[in-house]
């Protein structure tokens, strides 16, 4: 099939990255149209700004300037039985999982690619600051964004290879300014429209609000690993591993701050600890990762690979060992502050994304 005939049907957010995706692909002469995936409203009235309506309009008024059909499409109830409560279900047992991992595996390139497909488009077009590399033998290889500040390769570590074989990601070879110099020139109205930094497809709701709508209250002590009460926490799972901000508890100690080291479910203990490198349980080199997965082609039984243990985190040396077909052992050559289970560990080689999985035990 030449690329001429290829349908896409791009998924517009209401946002800048989203518009120019659409602007340039329609410049090339690709037959587009454009879709805003309708996954949430707040009906809750979870306290935060839920701008979905707005986010239509402004998608809407994009495609009307390009003058390329436009559709909105309800994935409501798929998202909240493919993310809402896999988000739920993993703050109430104790861990912190990724939302937008998991919406962009599930939603954006898992139903809406099956809903476009289904519809007649061979391709799914997105925003996302990434590129893609075409093998000899045909098969396709995720690389960081041009924009390194805003590369997102990091959230597309759980895709595989059919998923992103129809995957388009058309500023990926651009800078965030360049994205936003091409919106004004062609007056796009979201030329300078804000950047969400909320919850994939939620909004600018911050996660203890969001939490606190769904999970009760749990009540249990703050203490030091001595068993020094320090204060009271309002629920385990509105903290993380690492966390600094927003503990509750002064350290009456110069210059020195309490951070999450451990969330104890059988007793309900919150456990701080000073944020120093010899403090026990913030800093490690071995994890077991889960739900592993490639993007391409699987790595040996043995490899030494870069990972990133978060979002923005420098990729950093490991030596990867497979326990069977999906989990592994990552040892880190230097110690990682606060790997968190249910986060997301991605694996490259330079700048080529080989996949992730999921921490689920710290060493």
């Amino acid at each position: 099939m030449s690329q001429a005939s290829e349908r896409v049907l791009v998924a517009m957010s209401g946002g800048v990255d989203s518009s120019v995706a659409a602007l340039l692909l329609h410049r090339e002469g690709l037959p587009i149209e454009g879709a805003y995936m309708k996954n949430w409203i707040n009906e809750e009235n979870i306290v935060g700004d839920c701008p979905w309506q707005q986010d239509i309009e402004d998608a809407r008024a994009v495609a009307e300037a390009l003058q390329v059909p436009f559709r909105v499409v309800n994935l409501m109830r798929e998202y909240r039985a493919r993310v809402v409560e896999y988000l739920l279900k993993g703050y109430q047992t104790g861990i912190t999982p990724n939302p937008d991992a998991m919406c962009n595996r599930e939603m954006k390139f898992g139903v809406f690619l099956e809903l476009a497909k289904a519809a007649g488009f061979q391709a799914v077009a997105t925003g996302h600051y990434v590129r893609r590399l075409r093998q000899i033998d045909g098969s396709w290889e995720i690389l960081e964004g041009v924009d390194k500040s805003k590369d997102q390769s990091y959230f597309l570590a759980l895709l595989q290879q059919h998923q992103i074989a129809a995957a388009r990601f058309p500023v990926g070879e651009l800078l965030k300014a360049e994205v936003r110099k091409v919106a004004s020139a062609f007056n796009l109205v979201t030329a300078k429209k804000k950047d969400s930094q909320g919850i994939c497809f939620i909004g600018e709701v911050k996660m203890r609000d969001f939490l606190q709508n769904f999970v009760p209250d749990n009540p249990g002590p703050i203490r030091t690993r001595q068993g020094r009460n320090l204060g009271q926490h309002k629920g385990l799972h509105l903290y993380t591993l690492g966390q600094r901000r927003g503990v509750g508890v002064p350290s009456n100690t110069r210059n020195e701050a309490y951070v999450v080291v451990e969330k104890r479910f059988d007793s309900n203990e919150l456990i701080v600890a000073f944020d120093r490198l010899d403090t026990e349980g913030l800093y490690a080199r071995r994890c077991r990762i889960g739900s592993l997965s490639f993007t391409n082609r699987k790595l040996p039984e043995r490899a030494r690979v870069a990972a990133k243990p978060r979002y923005r985190a420098k990729a950093t040396p490991v030596s990867f060992e497979a326990l069977g077909e999906s989990s592994a052992i990552l040892q880190f050559d230097q110690p990682q502050r606060a790997l968190t289970p249910g986060q997301i560990c991605a694996l490259y080689d330079g700048e080529h994304l080989l996949g992730g999985g999921v921490f689920e035990e710290i060493f």
